[in-house]
């Protein structure tokens, strides 16, 4: 009888992943509790750097079933996912994802269907980076000041600058104008 693991993952400490479980347990799937492998993680992580699904490769054997709610639980990268799939079905597992109504994604229909989303992802992905680099772009050109606002105004970058030549420690004036010893020591770089 093959035995049944399930896969959740969220991206920060914040996050539960009770929801995932109770998809899959109202998918219809028993998983013994045992056989539950969460992990705090962020989906760009590559998956053979996620230590909880390297621990659970090593429990995995041929015959036995890994579900997750969806193909980002794997990963966000479409090359990282397809290879984890691949080895998952070189090893004889069977991978269902709930949210592609709950297709075997070693067969060959969960495959090509796995696939089409996969560039369809990247696809999408690779516009919000084209519109992001453009709005950056349009925003330099207009002479918008980008990133995060100086920790202290000119004018406080002159009196930090007059402290400095005056021999105050980087200590005493970081603690004058309620800042950080770097920026104090990058304002001093900059003379």
């Amino acid at each position: 009888m093959p035995r049944t693991f399930a896969y959740v993952r969220v991206s920060t400490t914040g996050q539960t992943t009770e929801n995932q479980i109770q998809e899959i347990r109202a998918a219809g799937f028993e998983v013994e509790p045992r056989r539950i492998v969460a992990e705090v993680v962020s989906g760009s992580t590559a998956i053979a750097q996620r230590r909880e699904f390297s621990k659970l490769l090593d429990r995995l054997e041929a015959g036995d079933i890994l579900i997750v709610t969806k193909l980002d639980r794997l990963g966000r990268d479409a090359m990282d996912v397809s290879a984890t799939v691949k080895l998952l079905a070189e090893m004889g597992v069977r991978v269902y994802c709930l949210a592609l109504g709950g297709a075997d994604l070693t067969s060959s229909a969960g495959t090509m269907t796995m696939n089409v989303l996969n560039a369809v992802a990247q696809f999408e992905r690779d516009l919000l980076i084209e519109r992001t680099q453009s709005g950056l772009s349009r925003a330099r050109s207009e002479g918008k000041a980008l990133g995060r606002p100086p920790a202290l105004s000119e004018k406080q970058r002159a009196e930090v600058q007059a402290d400095l030549a005056a021999d105050v420690s980087v200590s005493a004036i970081a603690k004058k104008f309620g800042t950080s010893r770097q920026t104090v020591m990058r304002i001093r770089g900059e003379k």
